[in-house]
């Protein structure tokens, strides 16, 4: 599903072999507008019925498929599929590929010609060493789809963003976790817009839980002395901001 990343990304590979344990994943947006031609309900069907089954018979996963609730340039979908290495996601593009299946709906997709969505955009990221895989979190049988946010930080130059990263996992993520925000991935972009940046999804049961919980990350003690040490404020290694809510739609293995 990601040609042109793979042959772009070669140049990681090396990287890969060193800690095979960090796993790389795709996020893919696909952008619509609401419109007569059910954009959204057409492509979600397709994400859903066609492309998450596929994808687990590749091998991929886990694979998470998302839509907006509060959050810039929507409507749209988020696609996340996991990867344990390059190599495994080279491997598991050749079955999608050669999936019949796959190749049928996909072809059915595109058939019509009224379009399904306006454009895609993709990133490819491999997981912090703090944590090194994606999290699907409790079995979703008994309980309502949980709130998801996606957050991303730009830095001005690799050195800081590496600085941020590390800050992650001599404590952030552990503060997160204390406070009841439970860690989907924190990835390191390395092909797509606006580098050097990072992105990580936080997961709630709900958006009072949300609330609630950064309220507590905020006055957090272990979190009031991290953020004040030498090199760690915002304005040292953070150029931007951004996060979005979202919500799961059926066929997504997180929920």
């Amino acid at each position: 599903m990601l040609a042109t990343t793979i042959s772009g990304a070669a140049g990681f590979s090396a990287a890969a072999e060193d800690n095979p344990k960090r796993a790389f994943f795709e996020l893919r947006f696909y952008y619509m507008r609401n419109s007569l031609t059910n954009q959204v309900q057409r492509t979600t069907s397709f994400l859903s019925n066609v492309y998450a089954p596929a994808a687990h018979r590749a091998g991929m996963g886990p694979v998470g498929v998302f839509s907006a609730v509060i959050a810039p340039e929507s409507p749209f979908l988020l696609v996340l599929s996991g990867h344990t290495s390059l190599g495994d996601m080279q491997v598991s593009m050749d079955k999608l590929a050669a999936d019949a299946v796959y190749q049928k709906g996909l072809t059915e997709f595109n058939a019509n010609p009224a379009l399904a969505y306006i454009r895609m955009e993709s990133t490819l990221l491999r997981c912090f060493d703090s944590v090194p895989a994606i999290e699907v979190g409790p079995p979703a049988a008994g309980r309502a789809a949980r709130v998801f946010e996606l957050r991303t930080y730009e830095s001005d130059n690799e050195t800081t963003l590496q600085r941020k990263i590390k800050m992650f996992g001599d404590g952030e993520v552990a503060i997160f976790r204390k406070n009841g925000m439970q860690p989907v991935f924190f990835g390191e972009a390395l092909v797509g817009g606006k580098l050097p940046r990072l992105t990580y999804m936080l997961a709630y049961e709900n958006m009072a839980g949300r609330e609630k919980a950064w309220s507590a990350f905020g006055v957090d003690p272990d979190w009031q002395k991290l953020k004040v040490m030498p090199g760690l404020s915002d304005p040292d290694i953070v150029a931007n901001i951004s996060n979005m809510i979202l919500k799961p739609v059926a066929g997504s293995e997180i929920q």
